[in-house]
């Protein structure tokens, strides 16, 4: 009787650390996660006349995820200048775009799919530093308050350390006071996409 006991309590303890151990490595969003983001396109649409524009962009970010639905993240993104034709200035010609700094604070909401796919929302408020390039009369850094909105999946490796991860964007750029002519003096909007690798730091 006692050793029935025995096996009995042993049978749950170790049926009991395989779900543990299961639960650690299922694929899925960890505590924090760190996205690094080798590539995408950022785009500007065309207002009151003056130039849509397109850059490459690249750049990271770090989210803290207080479960598996709610979180928070930073993140810093370059978007490159690229040569192509601009309607600017009653002519179109072919220059390069200035390069910009994008840095935002989101909150990220995701879907409690039990999966590896998991899409989600996300939205918050940030800054755009457009840098100088004399071509387009930007004769200084100028900075914007940003706002953006968007979605996207990730996907979870089985093993939960990594995953990789779709994102788009709509940004608001809210106009300042001196604001270049090519950008006018008006709010300005963009979509962005991306492509990204996930790493689970902290599961």
């Amino acid at each position: 009787m006692k050793r029935s006991i025995v096996v009995l309590i042993a049978a749950v303890a170790l049926i009991g650390a395989s779900r543990a151990s299961a639960q650690e490595v299922a694929p899925g969003p960890g505590t924090l996660e760190v996205t690094i983001i080798p590539g995408g396109a950022q785009f500007f649409t065309s207002k009151n006349g003056l130039p849509d524009f397109g850059n490459y962009t690249l750049g990271g970010d770090l989210a803290y995820n207080f479960n598996r639905i709610v979180g928070v993240e930073g993140e810093v993104g370059t978007s490159l200048g690229i040569s192509q034709d601009l309607a600017f200035g009653g002519l179109t010609r072919n220059l390069k775009t200035p390069n910009i700094l994008n840095y935002t604070g989101n909150v990220l909401v995701s879907a409690a799919t039990g999966s590896p796919v998991v899409p989600y929302a996300t939205g918050g408020i940030g800054g755009m530093t457009m840098f100088e390039r004399a071509s387009l009369g930007i004769t200084s850094n100028e900075t914007f308050l940003t706002g953006n909105a968007g979605g996207g999946v990730k996907w979870y490796a089985p093993n939960g350390r990594w995953g990789l991860r779709g994102d788009y964007r709509f940004i608001y750029v809210r106009a300042n006071g001196s604001t270049p002519a090519f950008f006018g003096q008006d709010d300005r909007y963009s979509h962005r996409f991306y492509g990204g690798v996930i790493i689970n730091a902290i599961r």
